[in-house]
C-alpha cells in the first residue's frame, strides 16, 4: 500500500503510518543511534523518516529500478542500497550524497 507502518512492540498496535512513496515499499532499515527509519521502494527512491514526527526528512535518488534492500551501518552514517538495476549504492548520510556505485 506504499506505506511504512511502525508498530508498538508491547501492544501490537500500529503507532505510525509513513506515507510518501508512490509504489510498493520493499525494504526498511531502522537506525540504532537516532529516531530514523529508511525505506526503499519500487518507485526507485529511498526515504529518510523521523520516527517521532512521521515526517519524511529527505529522499535519496540514484537507482534506475526498484529497490530491493537498504542496510544502515551500525554508526548510522552510511546506508547501502541494492536495486533491480543490478547496483549497490553506498550513501554518506551526513550530506545525503552518493559515495560509490557498484
Amino acid at each position: 500500500d506504499k506505506t511504512v507502518r511502525l508498530w508498538n512492540g508491547t501492544t501490537g498496535v500500529s503507532s505510525q503510518v509513513l506515507r510518501g512513496h508512490t509504489n510498493w515499499v520493499e525494504a526498511v532499515s531502522i537506525s540504532a543511534v537516532a529516531s530514523l527509519v529508511y525505506s526503499g521502494s519500487h518507485d526507485n527512491s529511498i526515504k529518510e523518516w523521523d520516527v517521532t514526527s512521521g515526517e519524511c526528512l529527505r529522499t535519496l535518488q540514484g537507482h534506475t529500478d526498484a529497490l530491493e534492500s537498504v542496510c544502515l551501518s551500525n554508526d548510522g552514517q552510511t546506508l547501502y542500497s541494492g536495486s533491480r538495476d543490478n547496483t549497490v549504492i553506498v550513501w554518506d548520510l551526513k550530506p545525503g550524497s552518493l559515495v560509490r556505485r557498484m
